[in-house]
């Protein structure tokens, strides 16, 4: 297969690229900001570039992971994030459509108001903030545009990041070392999952529609079954380096701003994953984290 892959520069798309190359795909990596290595620059908000870089390529699979996934980021800047969250993937949408591109597009369990998980893929999306207001908008548009598209949601990722504030969990690394005092969220639930699962999710979802000709399209959910509030996830980190963690004092109350709201247990259900046959396991958290610490 050639696979192109958006976002190729961020935690997730790295890992994506690394796991269809390890498969001995073609793999063409686009970026923005941090186009560097084998990455092409390219401006996704700038539809004729896209179109062009697209007829070019001649990919049988396009990964859609480009997004602006930090919920502050996204209220600071609505008109950016929609262009990006929204826009785009419906432009990608129609553009797969017309030329018989398989389409994945990442989306977040951030649809959903964290009320009554586990959440199924046919269960009523309701997102609380605008960061879930606009991953929610952009399945709408690829829906609309692209009904061969796969729509897959994912929880909070982590992974080999280069840097910690990559990922949110990762970045939670930091607050457990540098000793500062500071609260702790220890309210909401959290499926932590990691990229290179998403990645290989992704890969055998693409063999089963490309090469095994299994029709697969719409929304379908994938996480990891371990739950941890943020505290806990510093509890872990804290245990593995043997370090105290009196520095942070566990909130366990709902947050009170209610503009950047976080769900409270968005617990995403793999059973449509499992039906179709696709393997779901997830490596273990701790052990994961252990051997990444060990390295850094």
């Amino acid at each position: 297969m050639r696979v192109l892959v958006t976002g190729a520069s961020g935690l997730l798309g790295r890992a994506v690229t690394a796991e269809f190359k390890k498969a001995d795909h073609e793999v063409v990596g686009v970026a923005f900001s941090r186009a560097h290595g084998d990455l092409k620059k390219l401006d996704l908000e700038d539809f004729k570039a896209v179109e062009a870089f697209v007829d070019q390529e001649k990919p049988d699979v396009i990964v859609h992971c480009a997004a602006e996934r930090r919920p502050d980021v996204v209220e600071k800047n609505p008109n950016g994030a929609t262009n990006l969250n929204v826009q785009v993937p419906g432009f990608l949408a129609g553009l797969t459509n017309d030329r018989g591109i398989l389409l994945i597009y990442i989306s977040t369990d951030y649809v959903f108001d964290g009320t009554s998980p586990p959440y199924d893929v046919r269960d009523k999306a309701n997102p609380l903030n605008l960061y879930g207001k606009t991953k929610y908008e952009g399945e709408l548009e690829v829906e609309k545009l692209n009904s061969a598209a796969i729509i897959l949601r994912v929880p909070i990722l982590y992974g080999e990041t280069e840097y910690n504030g990559e990922s949110a969990v990762n970045a939670l690394i930091d607050s457990v070392k540098n000793g500062k005092a500071a609260s702790m969220d220890h309210y909401a639930i959290r499926y932590p999952t990691n990229v290179a699962d998403v990645a290989r999710v992704i890969k055998d979802l693409s063999l089963k529609v490309r090469q095994e000709k299994v029709f697969i399209s719409g929304i379908l959910h994938f996480s990891g079954e371990e739950k941890f509030t943020k505290y806990e996830i510093c509890e872990v980190i804290a245990k593995i380096l043997g370090v105290s963690l009196d520095h942070l004092q566990a909130d366990a109350n709902a947050p009170k701003d209610a503009a950047t709201t976080r769900p409270y247990d968005c617990h995403l259900s793999n059973r449509c994953l499992n039906g179709l046959g696709i393997d779901t396991h997830c490596v273990k958290f701790s052990e994961w984290m252990q051997g990444w610490l060990a390295k850094n």
